[in-house]
């Protein structure tokens, strides 16, 4: 297959990955927030559905005009938790003719590890926006995966910017991941991950191979975390490489890190720009 793409329906994002000869093109973002107010209600809201089938249908036809063959789609925590996530499926296929795999906690794990590391040894973490997977591979196998249903935006609409409530939030969420291998560092991806790089490195301009390799300490997360909520959402949109959506999120996301990070013992994490886009690809035989 020469030319495909593949669509990662998330909890925060809609985003699509155009594949030519093996190599990735390009990846495009559309912020339309699906599972906003999952957190406190296992149904996603019709006007959430309607914006993000709709940027599904609009990147589906866009890759179709610019020659891909076929065109893939897979929908993660707010969809598989939502009672009627099904219905969200009916009406993307309604729009574009495009079927929707929902996948489960543990396939996002994998989905993450073999885009990000590929058949490498090491741990990955993913934190989206309505769900958090570890997951550790050892001696080409994985000895440890797990999702937990906490995510940024579940964040923020149960704790909105509250230092205190996050970090308490963070906190008994991270014990839900129980007895882990041991760990000293871990490869984060995700949006929040990959924005937290960028600001890191100061980009004016979002850069996926200056991204990637991108080392974190936890104590440079804890400043990222403090110095994010300190500012206000205002003025973290106003950074030149933050993406549309993500300022009211991303201190909430940073707090989580930071408090998974020093509950599990990682010192540092490495950032990687290719995730389960890539992972989505490598286990279709695609990549």
């Amino acid at each position: 297959m020469d030319r495909f793409a593949v669509i990662d329906i998330g909890s925060n994002s809609v985003r699509l990955m155009f594949v030519a000869d093996g190599k990735v093109l390009y990846k495009r973002v559309n912020t339309t927030r699906l599972g906003e107010g999952i957190a406190t209600r296992a149904i996603l809201q019709d006007v959430a559905i309607e914006r993000t089938a709709r940027a599904v249908a609009d990147f589906y036809a866009a890759a179709k005009c610019e020659g891909a063959q076929s065109v893939f789609a897979f929908a993660t925590a707010a969809v598989r938790a939502a009672e009627n996530g099904k219905a969200f499926v009916a009406r993307v296929r309604e729009l574009c003719g495009l079927d929707v795999e929902i996948i489960s906690g543990e396939t996002e794990a994998e989905l993450g590890v073999l885009g990000a590391l590929g058949d490498k040894d090491g741990a990955v973490i993913d934190l989206g926006g309505a769900s958090c997977e570890l997951v550790v591979r050892r001696n080409a196998a994985i000895i440890y995966k797990k999702s937990v249903d906490v995510g940024v935006v579940r964040l923020k609409d149960t704790c909105g910017r509250d230092k205190a409530a996050l970090k308490q939030a963070s906190i008994l969420a991270v014990k839900e991941y129980g007895e882990i291998p041991t760990l000293r560092q871990a490869t984060a991806i995700g949006g929040t991950a990959t924005t937290l790089a960028a600001l890191k490195l100061g980009l004016e301009k979002y850069d996926s191979l200056k991204i990637t390799g991108t080392s974190i300490s936890l104590e440079e997360m804890q400043t990222l975390a403090d110095t994010l909520l300190r500012l206000s959402v205002e003025e973290i949109a106003a950074f030149p490489c933050m993406p549309k959506g993500r300022a009211d999120v991303l201190a909430g996301g940073a707090t989580l890190l930071a408090v998974l990070m020093k509950e599990l013992g990682i010192e540092t994490l490495v950032v990687s720009d290719e995730d389960n886009l890539e992972g989505y690809a490598v286990k279709k035989g695609l990549l």
